[in-house]
């Protein structure tokens, strides 16, 4: 079973780049997902929680 840490789940929805930010650092998942959040809020949005929910 996968915990989620609460706190992650509602970055990953209001802040995404924060979200990932705080699961992998400043990688290139962090950049993608700022593109992406630059390009269109819910592709970001998506983005963030595909990396909360799959990176422990």
């Amino acid at each position: 079973m996968v915990t989620v840490n609460l706190l992650e789940l509602i970055l990953a929805i209001v802040l995404p780049p924060a979200a990932v930010y705080l699961k992998v650092g400043l990688t290139s998942q962090f950049w993608l997902n700022v593109i992406l959040t630059l390009l269109g809020y819910v592709p970001g949005i998506v983005h963030a929680l595909w990396i909360v929910l799959s990176i422990r």
